[in-house]
């Protein structure tokens, strides 16, 4: 038995109410009203993430430096290699030079022992999934 402010109030009773207070409760239908802008913005942010491309690919880095190196390796690398794609993309602090296109690893790291004697320090970057 609970005693609260002057009631005598008996714990099977009040164990009774509880559950027949939550089994009412379930019955009921809730309905919520979302603003026309939610769903606007949830669109505009599934478009934006299908631009998003994941490189499904290998990649081989060959040089990361400053901007100024790393245009002039780039230069440089195309000069001798013209059958491959070449990119710069920045990575805090750095400029990398990244290079190719290869479908497997075998593919890259092939590639990669013909590109390490110009530059011994290339190695091969995994895609992004």
């Amino acid at each position: 038995m609970i005693i609260k402010k002057g009631v005598l109030i008996d714990c099977s009773l009040l164990t009774l109410l509880l559950l027949c207070g939550a089994f009412s409760a379930s019955g009921q239908n809730t309905t919520v009203s979302q603003d026309a802008k939610f769903e606007q913005l949830l669109n505009e942010k599934r478009k934006v993430n299908s631009g998003l491309t994941i490189s499904t690919t290998y990649r081989i880095q060959i040089f990361s430096g400053s901007a100024d190196e790393s245009r002039k390796n780039l230069v440089a690398f195309k000069k001798l290699f013209k059958n491959y794609d070449g990119t710069i993309i920045f990575n805090t602090p750095n400029y990398k030079v990244i290079v190719g296109d290869f479908r497997t690893r075998i593919e890259a790291e092939r590639n990669l022992n013909l590109l390490k004697k110009s530059y011994p320090n290339a190695f091969v970057l995994k895609p992004n999934r």
